[in-house]
C-alpha cells in the first residue's frame, strides 16, 4: 500500500478523466460531507446529474459550497474532472483566497479503462470523441499543475496504483494544539544574551552550559517551555550566542518558536541571495564569520525551518512575530506568513523610513489569545486579548515574557542601549493628535482622517488588479469635490465604476450595436453573458438599514440610510431622502432579506433612480430643451422658406432635402429627452431600481468582520434579490428586465438583439450586457474581463451626440472613438470599489476604506471623453 500524504485541511482537486474512477476514490478515503461533486450540483440544480446544459449553474453552486467549507477551515474534496486548467485555476483561487493548500491528485487509469466504465453505465452517454479529448487535456496538464499554484501532485498511473493507496492525514505545520504547556513566551530578543539568560533564570529555568562555558540549553523543573516570538538576531551583542541557546532548547524539547523579518531576512543572506545589510544584519553577520562554517550552516536550516505561527493549547494561543488576525489561524499561504513576520503593513513609510502598520491588534475579536512581538512597546499591555512581548530591549527597554496560561508577565531591564532606534524609542503611552502611540508605532483613530491619504500621488493595493496608481493632479480635484460636496466618509463606503461602451459598430447607420459586446465577451472566453435593461436615470448607492445599523457608518440611530450619486453627493433632500429609504427598509423587511444575509442590519445596493429628470430638471430644461426649442423654431421655417423657393423654380432640392432630415432629427432629439422625464410629487412617480447587492453586514465588527460582498454571485441571482424587492412594494421598486445569453449559441445573439432592438424602439435607453457569472478573471493574465459594457440605443445617443449625429458623415467621424483609456478605467475603477467592500466587510478602520473610495473618485478626472 501507498500512502498519499494530505494536509489537513486543504483543498483536495480530483484530476481525471470520466470514468477514470474520481467517484469511487473520493468515497473510499474521504467523509461523505468532504467531497464536493460536480455531478451532485449538476442534480441539484436541474433534478438529473448528468445534464450538461446546467454546467455553468452546477459549478456556481459547487465554487459557492467549497468556499464556505473553506472559510470554516474544512478539509474539501473537489470530484469533477479539473483537466481544464481553468476549472482548475477556479480552485486554486479560491484556495488562495482562503488561505488552504491545494493539492492535486491525478486518478490517470488510461483512455481505454475510462471507455469500458463509462461503456457500462446506462445513465450516461458521452459520445465517441469525449474520453479522447479529456485524456488528451490530462496529458497536456500533467507538465503544469505544480506551476499552476498546486502545493503537492500526486499522480496516479493506474487502475491498480489507485487501488493500492490509502489517505494519510497530516496536521499543517503550524497546528500543535496538542501541546498544552503551560509555556513562557519571550519578545524579541535581538542578541542580548545575557538578559535572555537572565530572564530564563528568572522564569525558573535552568541554563545548561557548554565545556566551553556557552549556554546551549534551558531546563525547566516543572516541564514548562518557552516559546521564543522571532528576532532572535540581529542589533544585539551576541546574537550567535542567542541562536546557539535557543536551538538547543528547541532540539532539546525545552522550547518552540517562530520566526522573525529579521531571521527571515539573514536566511536569505546566509543563502547567498541578495539582502540590504541594514537594521543590525550587519552586526550579525560580522558575528557570525567568528564562528565556523558548520555554526552558520546549523544557523540557516534551523532558521529556514522555522514555520510562520503555531496554534497551542487546543487552538486557545497562537503565537506569531508580528501577531496573526483570527481569519489566518492555521492557515497556509504566502500572505499568511508575510502577516506572520511583518504584521499589516499600509505599503508607505514614515518620517523616519519605517513602515507604517496598521494596528491590527486594535480590531480582534477573537477568542484564542495571539502573543506576539515585532512591535518595540514601553510595557507589555493586553489589547483585545493580544499582547505585544517585545518591550525594546536592544534599545534600552527590557526582555519581556509572559506566563501561559497564568497571564503573568514577567520583564529584566536592559544592561544598557545596544543600539539606537532609527525613531525614538518611547518611555511612557504619549498621545497626540487624535493617534495614540504605543511603543515605535501610532495607532490612529479609526475615524481619523489624514490629508496625507488622499493627497500626492498615490498608489493603492487592490486584490483584483494589484498596484492602483493615481496621478497627483487627479487627487487634488477629487478632494475639492469630496471635501465640499460629498457625504462624510464615514457614510460614503463605495463609489461605483465608470462603465465603457461596447466597441463600435461598423452596421451602417449605427454606432453602438449588441453584437460588439457579445463578440467582446466571446473573446474573453465567457460563456454566458446577461444583457439587463439600462434605466434612464441616476446612478445611486444606497445604504439601507435596519434598527441601529446605521451606526456603523455614523448615521443616527434609527436611521434608514443613505442614498448618494456616484460623485458621493447626496442625492435627495432629507425629507425625501428619509422617505423613500423609510420605504425601501419596510420593503426589505416584508421581503425577509435581512434574515436571507444572515441577520444583517445593513444592505448595500447599486440602483438606478429614475426619472432622469429628479436629479437633471435644469440640465434638461437648460441644455437639451433649449436645442430642442431652437430647431423647433428654426427648423419648420426653413423648410417653408425653401419650398417657396423651389416652387419658384430655385434649385434648392439637395439642400431642402437636408433641412428637412435635420428638422426630423431635431423632432427625433425632443422625443429622446422627454422620455426620460416626467413631474413627481415627492415620492409619487419616484422609482428605484437596484441591480446589484454589493455588502452586507451588522452593527458591530467582528472578529472576522462585520459582514460580507457579493461580487462572485451570478448577476441572476442579485436580480432575484431584486424581484423579490419589486414583489412587495412594486410602485417604489422598479424592475430590471433581462434576457441571459448563450455564446455559444447563434439564435441566442440574435433574439438578444431583436430585444435590444424592442427596448430602445420602445424609447428605452439601452441594455448593460455582463458576464452572467459576475466577477470572471481572464485564464489569460489573470486581469478581469470588463465588468459590463453598455449598448446604448441608436436614438438615445442622440441626446449624447447630437441630433445629427445618425449622418453618414458624422457617423464616420464619431467612429475613430478611442476606448482603450475608457476601458482600462473601468477596470480600475472597478477593481478599487471591490478593495473598498473587501476593507468595508473586515471591519478596517474608515481611513481605510476611503482610500480606495477616493481613488476612484480622483480617477473621474482623467481627461476622457464625456460622452463615451
Amino acid at each position: 500500500m501507498t500512502a498519499l500524504r494530505v494536509q489537513d485541511p486543504s483543498l483536495v482537486v480530483l484530476v481525471g478523466i470520466s470514468g477514470s474512477g474520481k467517484s469511487t476514490f473520493a468515497a473510499t478515503h474521504f467523509g461523505p460531507y468532504e467531497t464536493v461533486s460536480s455531478d451532485h450540483c449538476r442534480g441539484l440544480v436541474s433534478n438529473d446529474p448528468n445534464d450538461q446544459s446546467v454546467t455553468r449553474e452546477a459549478f456556481a453552486l459547487l465554487n459557492e459550497i467549497v468556499g464556505a467549507r473553506l472559510r470554516r477551515n474544512l478539509l474539501t474534496v473537489v470530484d469533477a474532472t479539473n483537466v481544464q486548467p481553468h476549472a482548475r485555476s477556479e480552485l486554486i483561487a479560491l484556495a488562495r483566497a482562503h488561505d488552504v493548500l491545494p493539492v492535486a491528485i491525478v486518478i490517470d487509469v488510461g483512455e481505454s479503462v475510462a471507455k469500458e466504465r463509462n461503456a457500462g453505465r446506462a445513465d450516461r452517454d458521452l459520445g465517441p470523441s469525449v474520453i479522447p479529448r479529456q485524456q488528451a487535456q490530462l496529458r497536456k496538464s500533467l507538465r503544469g499543475l505544480q506551476r499552476e499554484g498546486f502545493r503537492t501532485v500526486h499522480h496516479l498511473r493506474s487502475a491498480e496504483e489507485v487501488a493500492g493507496v490509502t489517505i494519510e492525514r497530516v496536521p499543517l505545520l503550524t497546528d500543535r494544539r496538542s501541546e498544552t504547556g503551560p509555556f513562557d513566551a519571550i519578545g524579541d530578543v535581538h542578541g542580548c544574551l545575557d538578559e535572555l539568560v537572565t530572564l530564563l533564570d528568572r522564569l525558573g529555568y535552568a541554563v545548561v552550559r557548554d565545556d566551553a562555558g556557552r549556554a546551549v540549553d534551558a531546563v525547566h523543573p516543572q516541564g514548562r517551555r518557552a516559546v521564543f516570538l522571532g528576532d532572535l538576531v540581529d542589533r544585539g551583542p551576541d546574537s550567535p550566542g542567542v541562536m546557539r541557546l535557543a536551538m538547543g532548547m528547541v532540539r532539546a524539547g525545552h522550547a518552540l518558536a517562530v520566526p522573525g523579518n529579521h531571521e527571515d531576512k539573514l536566511v536569505r543572506a546566509l543563502a547567498g541571495r541578495k539582502v540590504t545589510v541594514s537594521h543590525g544584519l550587519e552586526t550579525t553577520l560580522a558575528q557570525l564569520a567568528e564562528e565556523d562554517e558548520a555554526f552558520r550552516r546549523d544557523v540557516e536550516e534551523f532558521a529556514r525551518g522555522l514555520v510562520s505561527h503555531a496554534v497551542l493549547d487546543g487552538g486557545a494561543l497562537v503565537v506569531a512575530h508580528a501577531g496573526l488576525r483570527e481569519s489566518y489561524h492555521n492557515r497556509a499561504s504566502g500572505r499568511v506568513r508575510a502577516f506572520a513576520l511583518y504584521g499589516d503593513t499600509t505599503g508607505e513609510s514614515d518620517e523616519y523610513g519605517l513602515p507604517v502598520r496598521y494596528p491590527w491588534a486594535e480590531d480582534y475579536r477573537g477568542s484564542a489569545v495571539v502573543l506576539y512581538g515585532h512591535t518595540p512597546t514601553p510595557s507589555a499591555e493586553w489589547v483585545n486579548n493580544t499582547m505585544c512581548l517585545d518591550t525594546g530591549c536592544v534599545f534600552g527597554g527590557s526582555l519581556s515574557a509572559l506566563r501561559y496560561p497564568e497571564r503573568e508577565v514577567v520583564s529584566v531591564p536592559a544592561a544598557r542601549v545596544y543600539y539606537e532606534p532609527a525613531r525614538p524609542f518611547p518611555t511612557a503611552e504619549e498621545t497626540v493628535g487624535g493617534e495614540r502611540a504605543v511603543g515605535a508605532d501610532a495607532v490612529r483613530a479609526p475615524d481619523v482622517l489624514d490629508l496625507a491619504d488622499v493627497m500626492g500621488t498615490r498608489v493603492v493595493d487592490t486584490a483584483l488588479l494589484g498596484r492602483v496608481s493615481v496621478p497627483e493632479e487627479n487627487a487634488a480635484g477629487a478632494l475639492e469635490v469630496m471635501s465640499r460636496f460629498a457625504v462624510a466618509p464615514r457614510s460614503l463606503p463605495y463609489l461605483p465604476p465608470t462603465m465603457s461602451p461596447v466597441a463600435t459598430s461598423t452596421l451602417p447607420g449605427y454606432l453602438e450595436h449588441p453584437e460588439g459586446a457579445f463578440a467582446a465577451y466571446a473573446r474573453d472566453d465567457v460563456g454566458q453573458v446577461v444583457c439587463e435593461e439600462k434605466h434612464m436615470g441616476s446612478r445611486a448607492v444606497v445604504l439601507v438599514c435596519r434598527e441601529d445599523g446605521g451606526t456603523r457608518f455614523g448615521l443616527e440611530d434609527g436611521s434608514a440610510g443613505i442614498a448618494y450619486t456616484r460623485t458621493g453627493r447626496r442625492l435627495l433632500a432629507p425629507a425625501l431622502e428619509a422617505e423613500l429609504l423609510g420605504r425601501l427598509r419596510d420593503a426589505v423587511t416584508a421581503a425577509g432579506l435581512w434574515d436571507r444575509f444572515d441577520g444583517a442590519q445593513w444592505l448595500l445596493l447599486d440602483t438606478e433612480i429614475v426619472p432622469w429628470s429628479l436629479k437633471t430638471e435644469p440640465l434638461i430644461r437648460e441644455q437639451y430643451a433649449s436645442v430642442g426649442a431652437a430647431a423647433s423654431a428654426v427648423m419648420p421655417a426653413a423648410v417653408a422658406a425653401l419650398e417657396a423657393a423651389q416652387a419658384r423654380g430655385v434649385e434648392v432640392g439637395e439642400l431642402r432635402e437636408r433641412v428637412v432630415e435635420r428638422a426630423g432629427n431635431a423632432e427625433r432629439f425632443r422625443d429622446a429627452y422627454r422620455h426620460y422625464r416626467w413631474d413627481v410629487d415627492g415620492l409619487d412617480g419616484v422609482q428605484l431600481a437596484p441591480f446589484q447587492v454589493l455588502a452586507s453586514g451588522r452593527a458591530e465588527v467582528g472578529p472576522d468582520g462585520d459582514g460580507a460582498t457579493y461580487e462572485t454571485q451570478p448577476h441572476s441571482w442579485h436580480l432575484d434579490v431584486a424581484d423579490a424587492l419589486v414583489a412587495v412594494d412594486p410602485v417604489l421598486v422598479r424592475p430590471t428586465r433581462r434576457l441571459v445569453v448563450d455564446l455559444a449559441d447563434e439564435a441566442s445573439w440574435e433574439a438578444a438583439t431583436a430585444w435590444w432592438e424592442e427596448l430602445t424602439a420602445g424609447g428605452g435607453e439601452g441594455m448593460v450586457v455582463k458576464p452572467l457569472a459576475n466577477l470572471v478573471v481572464q485564464d489569460r493574465g489573470g486581469r478581469p474581463v470588463q465588468p459590463g459594457l453598455k449598448v446604448r440605443g441608436r436614438e438615445y445617443l442622440r441626446i449624447i451626440y447630437g441630433p445629427d449625429y445618425t449622418s453618414e458623415a458624422n457617423l464616420t467621424r464619431l467612429r475613430e472613438r478611442h476606448l482603450g483609456r475608457k476601458r482600462s478605467l473601468a477596470q480600475r475603477e472597478y477593481a478599487l470599489g471591490l478593495e473598498a467592500l473587501a476593507r468595508l466587510v473586515r471591519g478596517e478602520p474608515t481611513w481605510r476604506v476611503h482610500q480606495p473610495v477616493f481613488a476612484v473618485l480622483a480617477l473621474e478626472s482623467e481627461p476622457l471623453d464625456p460622452r463615451l
